[in-house]
């Protein structure tokens, strides 16, 4: 099992909108494809204006195979379009689970 630990920096001033068009546009595509989301959060205190997302997969493989679904599905790529510009940053961790990691199916 792997997480995939996803941070992006949203422009100053854009965080509300892009919480609703993810809801609204990204979220269903991903979830369809990617499936396990374990958490998405907005960041509070320390760097400001992040939103994290951690997904989890069988193996690299099933991330790869969920992906490529993902990024070959329209609406997928009309919520990119829509997206342009939110982002001034991003941060992509691919972890494992310490041996006393509790097992997220």
């Amino acid at each position: 099992m792997i997480f995939e630990h996803r941070t992006y920096t949203v422009a100053h001033g854009q965080m509300e909108d892009y919480l609703a068009r993810y809801e609204a546009h990204g979220l269903p595509v991903q979830q369809k494809h990617l499936g396990r989301l374990l958490g998405f959060f907005v960041s509070e205190i320390g760097p400001l204006n992040q939103v994290v997302h951690i997904w989890v997969y069988d193996s690299l493989a099933d991330r790869e195979r969920r992906r490529a679904a993902m990024e070959s599905d329209p609406d997928w790529t009309a919520f990119k379009k829509r997206n342009r510009g939110t982002f001034v940053a991003q941060d992509v961790k691919v972890m494992v689970g310490a041996p006393f990691c509790p097992n997220y199916v």
